[in-house]
């Protein structure tokens, strides 16, 4: 009797591997013919988590009639640097636009910065926007300051999603089969191998769903990073001496004129009373020493004529 239950157990449990077997010969078929077999997961409604996934919890239409168009699934990324006039004024801007077009601000970030009495911010936000609004929302984006730099980028992961999507309903396929090997089994020991093997294919269920909702996540919004920064008070662009009107050159010219004149003034003021003091003795011994010399001049004179 006892023998007997340990062929059966081992019957089980190699009839467990089979079928696991058999699901992953059933996946690399799935991903070799393209994407029509795993595609159909979500239309069919037999993976209802997947079908919410693509659909982005209600807003993921507009991604998925975007890749539906291509027949492929594209992760769309930008990147861009703006140099604004007041950050949390475009930071705003920023995010009315976005909301705007079904999207969401999924991180923001500002830094203050501070030298001697001047002081700027910096920062970035991360928004995410419906795939179909990608391009419109770069452009909108840009026109928000000074593009300083600008990129996007794309990445197919078509593959990677009908890979997922057949290893997926694999698994589940296995996972029934396990149950009904569990519901008919008698054997304590098959009972017990059979419950390990569901118990790791659940996980693994578990572990695909989470890896191809993100995948979808990501196809059905794009990503775009917008780095915004103030101009630094200490940095003003110069402009060009040549490239100032003619009327603003001739009205600065006399205002400089104007300024020295004023300056001479004060520092004539600023230097009267010293030469009050400091002339005054040199200018009485001057007067002595004229008059002096005049009676002398005169005495010499009159010897003269007698």
């Amino acid at each position: 009797m006892v023998r007997r239950r340990r062929v059966l157990t081992v019957l089980l449990v190699t009839l467990v591997v089979l079928a696991g077997c058999n699901g992953a010969a059933g996946g690399a078929e799935v991903s070799a013919g393209g994407g029509g077999d795993g595609a159909s997961l979500a239309e069919t409604g037999a993976a209802p988590e997947e079908a919410r996934a693509a659909d982005g919890g209600g807003n993921g239409g507009d991604g998925g009639s975007a890749a539906a168009a291509t027949g492929r699934s594209i992760i769309r990324t930008g990147q861009v640097r703006l140099r604004v006039d007041d950050f949390e004024t475009s930071r705003s801007n920023l995010t009315a636009l976005v909301e705007a077009r079904g999207g969401y601000v999924s991180e923001s970030s500002r830094r203050v910065n501070d030298r001697d009495d001047a002081s700027w911010t910096t920062g970035r936000v991360v928004l995410r926007v419906p795939a179909e609004n990608f391009s419109a929302t770069m452009t909108a984006v840009e026109a928000e300051g000074r593009v300083l730099e600008s990129q996007t980028s794309t990445q197919d992961v078509t593959d990677q999603v009908v890979d997922l999507q057949a290893r997926l309903e694999n698994l589940r396929a296995e996972r029934e089969r396990l149950r009904t090997l569990y519901q008919r089994a008698n054997d304590t020991e098959a009972v017990l191998a059979v419950e390990e093997r569901l118990s790791e294919v659940q996980t693994e269920i578990e572990r695909t769903e989470a890896q191809l909702q993100s995948l979808q996540r990501r196809v059905a919004y794009s990503t775009i990073t917008v780095e915004m920064s103030e101009p630094r008070p200490d940095r003003p662009v110069p402009d060009q001496w040549y490239d100032t009107p003619v009327v603003a050159a001739f009205l600065e010219s006399v205002e400089g004129v104007g300024v020295v004149l004023r300056a001479l003034v004060v520092a004539g003021a600023y230097a009267a009373p010293y030469l009050l003091v400091f002339l005054t003795p040199f200018a009485v011994a001057g007067g002595l020493l004229y008059r002096y010399r005049r009676r002398i001049l005169g005495a010499v004179g009159g010897s003269d004529a007698s």
